[in-house]
């Protein structure tokens, strides 16, 4: 999910979104801890979704999803805790929601930028592995024989800890501006030194990792491939700098699922593999950290960690 100031992107990992919305107004910084910070959605964002023929209704956790939750925000760096801390107004949980998560601006009378994240709570039943391998099979379509596979093996922590750093990733940068904070998002001015020599604009790749086949996929625009041409579409995606499908949509999502996988697999031991089957057999298998174009961008994730937590 792409934020931006007084916008959301919907995280929907089926298409890419743009939604003006702004929520009530805040007059004052929350100084509970973090997982005390759970209350419904704003009404805006529930709005937005009746809008779009959903009947999203308010999920109260029970008592292993808040334990689930809880593990989840002990596992984010301690420079996450401390930018949500001064940052995050809520998070809200929600059943029959179209998408994933969804992060918002709040519209606030204090100096700081505030937010909210609404989560999908079904994916409190699923581990990292299975709503990964759900997640990126919405690229293919299925042969009819159902002779290829895809699947992702990235371990049985519970999915709230992908999703949860994934959607904290884009505080931290709206907060840091480790991507170009540009209104426009055709804009191609203000390059950072994560973007730069690999955007050529926030939806745009340098004219170097621009590849015709990945051009066509669900991410970038374009509909669902045979799974039969999954393990071209790998090793297509091996030639560039990023370590997704999902992280070419736009340079917030590059920082997102870079800053996640790489906090799964180098911090919290992990594995992030994407395995192509025909037949039962491994044909195909896609390691993205050890690809040395990935690698050589892990240095700007620094940012993130300090007292060498990273």
């Amino acid at each position: 999910m792409t934020l931006i100031k007084n916008r959301i992107i919907i995280c929907v990992f089926f298409i890419l979104t743009n939604i003006s919305l702004y929520a009530q107004q805040l007059d004052s910084i929350p100084v509970l801890p973090l997982v005390e910070r759970i209350q419904p959605a704003p009404e805006s964002v529930f709005k937005k979704f009746r809008e779009a023929g959903m009947d999203p209704v308010n999920h109260n956790l029970t008592e292993g999803e808040r334990e689930a939750f809880q593990k989840s925000l002990s596992l984010l760096p301690n420079s996450y805790k401390k930018v949500l801390q001064e940052h995050l107004h809520s998070f809200s949980f929600m059943d029959n929601m179209p998408n994933t998560a969804l992060t918002s601006t709040l519209d606030t009378t204090v100096h700081r930028e505030m937010f909210n994240i609404t989560f999908r709570a079904g994916i409190f039943q699923e581990t990292i592995s299975e709503w990964a391998t759900w997640k990126e099979n919405m690229c293919y379509k299925s042969t009819e024989n159902g002779e290829y596979q895809l699947r992702i093996d990235a371990g049985d922590l519970n999915a709230m800890v992908y999703v949860l750093f994934h959607e904290a990733t884009h505080i931290m940068d709206v907060v840091m501006g480790v991507t170009p904070k540009a209104d426009d998002e055709d804009s191609s001015s203000d390059f950072t030194p994560f973007t730069q020599d690999v955007w050529s604009g926030r939806n745009r790749p340098v004219e170097t990792y621009v590849d015709s086949l990945l051009e066509t996929t669900r991410f970038r625009g374009g509909k669902p491939i045979s799974i039969a041409r999954a393990s071209e579409i790998y090793s297509s995606l091996k030639k560039t700098p990023f370590v997704s499908l999902y992280g070419m949509a736009s340079w917030n999502e590059d920082l997102a699922e870079l800053a996640t996988i790489y906090h799964l697999t180098m911090l919290l031991k992990q594995p992030y593999s994407i395995f192509v089957t025909h037949k039962g057999v491994e044909i195909f298998r896609f390691e993205p950290m050890e690809n040395d174009l990935v690698k050589n961008r892990l240095q700007q994730l620094q940012v993130f960690y300090k007292n060498g937590e990273g």
